[in-house]
């Protein structure tokens, strides 16, 4: 079949991931993983020398000991008993795996690497699936945790918290009490446990198992019931996590919840009473909420609960600084905000103006004509047929203007009517807004426009003026920006002049803040425009400076107010994309709310930051006075640490069928695409394999790592799509700020193509930042090897040529050079510890001494070191002799 070329959608070539589980069967327990294991599957074992081979892998039936052939040696060398086993890591974080040549071609979530005997040499594989690296190493780490008990396996799911909790649920369902239920009740039963399933697939699964044990009965045992609930209710992900936070245990105590809240969540501050308290509110049976243990049914819902929501609930408060001039905040903007349909022939419709202020959007369009009975109106004037009165609009406006944001609201009036409309376009607004309105005249001995603080509560007109030195009581001024592109369009005559329009004194009055000027140059600009004057651009022209002169248009901008509108080409009333005028610092963008799609996408994401005000300080390379900054930059901004974004897709969630898509009945294959908005220098996307025929909880465990130059402009965009070779149909998309992610274990809830929540449509992520020098990829050569390579970039200080000012900051260069060696030097010392601990780049401070500790104290449980202080230090001292591998993580943590 002929490709489609918009299916081409990412520059990834597609791939197809066919699930390599050896049959449909989830794992659901660790008896599960022990039964897979026992079976054996084949794993790719590598070694240092850039060799890899394939082996078939078994664990004997005793759960002693992991066999492999073919193999060299003899069958009692080709082995590792388990006792010998010290630790298991997932990824590849071991010398072998760094030093190999053929390293970048495995895939991080594939590996895992088993630590043995007192040196801590390693056994390194490679399964064919993330899933299989997964089963393999919660069951090792189950069985190495569980050698120092005897243990009868098989019983251990029966005596499990999670299934003395389903005999509860099943026996308060059985009502006569006899042990066996209709298989009605029993479907009504999982489904009141979770909402998700579809009733079909519990009948199926009831079948299943009824014909796997031969039974002609329909009726459901206690048995059965257990079964079927945790094979359709077990996410394979969640177990897995749950086993490796837990130590190998079936469900966590308060204490391993604390660790993770810390050390993969990044919560700070977290406290005993607060683990317990989140147990009792998740936890589903009483005996573990009574005795302080969370399941995996309750660590579930957890998981997606708000408390665990990829968005940072801190950016749902205000928490950036409101004090600044106006010209250093991105403003929501809303164009022909009458509009609920395209530009060329939508009718006004006052809800235009109730959904863009419920969406705390903060400057909107009026386009005001004269109306019946000196009644002046709002209506598209491509279209006349329903105008909506201008008092009614106002009326709405002074409803809702401070409904969702308490900081200013811009109108922009596109003034049509008659200098005696005009007096009664006064008169209202004067009367139905009274006191909001902003009138004061600005302040000449100020030079920056007032802040947002400063003007709460306040609607601010934007317009023209007649000149202040001319004491008329009307007179013509020429038409506004937008209004004179069109009509130039629309003639063809590009040389003619900007149309004229008469202007009364009254309605000149109401504008103080928000003057328009015509754009000339820069230069004329800086000279002689006054603060409280702003330039509206056409997108056209906009992008054209942006172009050719992006470092002066950010200087413009620390000053003055610029609003670009969308090019009058757009007749079906598409959008611009916003990110390349925020880029350059404007403030207000002005978007077709009507229109959804990327573009709004990205819009509607920036702007729930800061508590969703309406209001986004800009980064401070745009705001400083002295700074100098050009987004088309290529790499690192001067004075901006970059970050690294590791992201790992891990699953999705109940996914709906495209809408319209009939081509493929009920099935979808879903990828999910990755998105980054930005400068130019980050903006990029990658894309997962497809996940075949799988809606309701598609495996993808692929993880994707991203530079980012400037975090304070960056967005990531997750959309997921189903892969179809028509043409990929769009299932659902979230953005968000980079400033706004939480760290670790995060569920995404997923929006539809207009924008709105579904429920229960979630994709599950893992999201990790790190600075630049504390991740990257895992190169070749060791260490110490890349570190004394590289060349340090030190921050350069240019000259101003005013020779008082460059002696003082000649001074600087020192401190500043000696700054970035500490910094470098630390960040360098940690890549170590971390290497040394066997743990990603990813992975924070407390992991590593977590890590540390487990391995400082000996077989019988007596700490190898004690802590002491030395120079404001804690250092670690020896008691005794220690193994070489130790001694170097010592070594490390030292120099930490």
């Amino acid at each position: 079949i002929p490709q489609d070329p918009s299916n081409q959608k990412c520059g990834r070539k597609k791939t197809v991931s066919f699930s390599s589980m050896p049959s449909e069967k989830k794992i659901s327990s660790a008896s599960d993983c022990i039964s897979f294991m026992q079976a054996g599957c084949e794993l790719k074992k590598v070694r240092p020398n850039s060799r890899i081979y394939n082996r078939f892998f078994t664990l004997d039936p005793d759960l002693q000991a992991l066999r492999w052939e073919p193999s060299k040696k003899d069958l009692e060398k080709a082995k590792l008993d388990i006792s010998a086993i010290k630790e298991i890591r997932l990824g590849k974080n071991t010398e072998t795996f760094r030093n190999n040549g053929l390293a970048d071609q495995i895939s991080e979530d594939c590996a895992l690497s088993v630590i043995h005997g007192e040196n801590y040499e390693s056994l390194d594989l490679v399964a064919n699936s993330a899933d299989v690296a997964n089963i393999w190493v919660s069951g090792l780490r189950y069985l190495v945790s569980r050698s120092k008990q005897p243990l009868d396996l098989m019983e251990s799911s029966h005596s499990t918290p999670r299934f003395a909790w389903l005999k509860t649920v099943f026996e308060a369902a059985d009502v006569d009490g006899n042990g066996i239920m209709l298989e009605d009740t029993a479907v009504e039963l999982i489904k009141k446990l979770n909402p998700t399933l579809k009733e079909a697939k519990i009948r199926l699964k009831f079948k299943e198992i009824q014909k796997s044990k031969e039974k002609l009965t329909t009726r459901v045992t206690k048995e059965e019931f257990c079964e079927a609930f945790s094979e359709l209710c077990t996410r394979p992900e969640v177990y897995f996590l749950l086993v490796q936070i837990s130590k190998n245990k079936e469900y966590l105590d308060a204490n391993d919840l604390m660790l993770f809240l810390e050390a993969e969540q990044g919560v700070t501050h977290i406290t005993e009473e607060m683990c317990l308290d989140i147990i009792r509110r998740y936890e589903l049976s009483q005996e573990g909420r009574l005795k302080g243990f969370l399941a995996i049914d309750g660590f579930t819902q957890y998981l997606l609960s708000p408390e665990c929501d990829i968005f940072d609930p801190e950016h749902k408060k205000i928490v950036q600084d409101m004090t600044q001039p106006l010209s250093h905040y991105y403003i929501n903007a809303s164009h022909n905000t009458y509009l609920i349909e395209d530009q060329l022939r939508g009718p006004a419709d006052i809800n235009g103006y109730v959904r863009a202020l419920k969406m705390s959007c903060r400057s909107i369009e009026l386009d005001v004509c004269d109306g019946p009975e000196n009644e002046p109106i709002i209506c598209n004037r491509n279209n006349m047929t329903s105008p909506l009165a201008f008092r009614n609009v106002i009326e709405v406006i002074n409803k809702l203007a401070f409904f969702a944001s308490e900081y200013p609201l811009i109108l922009c009036l596109g003034n049509h009517c008659s200098v005696q409309q005009q007096k009664v376009v006064v008169q209202h607004m004067k009367r139905i807004f009274g006191n909001k309105l902003y009138t004061d005249a600005p302040l000449s001995s100020e030079v920056y426009l007032p802040s947002p603080e400063k003007l709460k509560m306040k609607i601010i007109v934007k317009g023209k003026k007649l000149p202040c030195d001319q004491d008329i009581l009307e007179g013509e001024v020429t038409d506004e920006d937008e209004e004179a592109e069109i009509s130039r369009r629309l003639s063809e005559d590009f040389s003619r002049e900007s149309k004229l329009i008469w202007l009364c004194r009254e309605l000149s009055d109401l504008v103080s803040l928000c003057k328009s000027v015509q754009y000339k140059d820069f230069e004329t600009s800086m000279k002689a425009q006054n603060y409280w004057e702003m330039c509206s651009f056409s997108e056209a022209e906009a992008s054209r400076i942006a172009n050719e002169y992006p470092e002066d248009f950010v200087n413009y901008n620390k000053k003055f107010l610029s609003r670009v509108y969308p090019s009058a080409m757009r007749i079906d009333s598409s959008n611009l994309n916003p990110q390349d005028f925020w880029n350059c610092g404007c403030q207000i963008v002005a978007m077709n709310y009507q229109t959804p799609g990327p573009m709004m996408d990205l819009h509607t994401g920036w702007f729930l930051q800061n508590g969703g005000c309406g209001y986004v300080l800009r980064p401070s390379v745009m705001r400083d006075e002295v700074s100098y900054f050009s987004a088309n930059t290529k790499g690192i901004v001067p004075g901006v640490s970059p970050q690294v974004l590791h992201v790992k897709i891990i699953s999705g969630q109940n996914f709906p069928k495209p809408k319209g898509a009939c081509a493929k009945g009920d099935v979808i294959d879903p990828y999910v695409c990755i998105e980054i908005h930005g400068i130019p220098a980050d903006c990029t996307e990658q894309r997962t394999k497809t996940v075949q025929q799988n809606s309701d909880n598609p495996i993808f465990d692929e993880s994707f790592e991203f530079q980012i130059n400037l975090p304070e402009l960056a967005m990531i965009r997750f959309v997921v799509l189903d892969d179809d070779y028509i043409g990929d149909e769009f299932i659902g998309q979230y953005t968000i700020p980079l400033e706004c992610l939480q760290p670790g274990y995060r569920h995404i809830p997923l929006r539809s193509f207009v924008g709105d929540i579904m429920e229960h449509v979630t994709l599950f992520v893992h999201i990790a930042i790190t600075n630049r020098s504390g991740g990257g990829k895992a190169q070749k050569r060791s260490l110490s090897a890349r570190i004394g390579k590289k060349a340090r970039e030190y921050t350069m200080l240019r000259n101003t040529g005013l020779k008082t000012i460059d002696d003082i900051f000649k001074l600087a260069v020192h401190p500043l050079r000696e700054a970035t060696d500490m910094r470098e030097n630390m960040q360098n010392a940690m890549v170590s510890v971390k290497e040394l601990c066997g743990l990603p780049p990813i992975a924070s401070l407390k992991q590593c001494i977590l890590t540390l500790s487990s391995r400082l104290v000996t077989s019988d449980n007596v700490p190898s070191v004690t802590l002491c202080m030395k120079d404001m230090f804690p250092y670690l001292e020896p008691l005794g002799t220690m193994p070489d591998v130790q001694k170097k993580v010592l070594a490390a943590y030292d120099l930490v």
